[in-house]
């Protein structure tokens, strides 16, 4: 362990906001500035940050922000484990819906990140990313709530 710190505070900031995230189909979305501004409007120091997504085919998730190779075989990997001719039963919605589930139900709805002298405890090569699993373009929202203090 590098370095820990104990820390007595109290939590006099809650601050929650909706970020709509327009995607241009499957694929990854980097939304690491748009939390760091909110959490800078916060004026939050210490404490966490909570994302949550509102939706059940699209997801979030802490990812290399590198090398854009890593994102692609991400995608690659994720249509293997829940490619579209799957013989899902759910096709009401077309053929790319249940495994865009599937693929929600394998990465994550929800994250959170520390908040450390008011910034992002990210490290390097971190980025925060919404995930889009269907094929067409949506708008998508991402609860966002920093918890802590100034």
């Amino acid at each position: 362990m590098k370095h820990s710190s104990v820390m007595s505070t109290s939590v006099d900031v809650i601050a929650t906001s909706v970020l709509t995230v327009p995607t241009r189909g499957e694929g990854f979305t980097d939304i690491t500035r748009k939390v760091a501004r909110f959490l800078d409007e916060t004026g939050g120091r210490t404490g966490v940050a909570s994302l949550f997504i509102r939706h059940t085919s699209a997801s979030l998730t802490v990812q290399e922000n590198a090398d854009p190779d890593v994102l692609a075989d991400l995608l690659t990997s994720l249509r293997r484990l829940a490619p579209a001719d799957g013989g899902w039963r759910h096709t009401i919605e077309g053929p790319d819906d249940m495994p865009a589930h599937i693929k929600t139900m394998l990465t994550s709805v929800s994250l959170q990140i520390p908040v450390i002298d008011g910034a992002l405890a990210l490290g390097t090569w971190q980025a925060i990313y919404l995930i889009e699993h269907r094929a067409r373009p949506h708008s998508r929202e991402v609860v966002m709530q920093f918890m802590g203090s100034k």
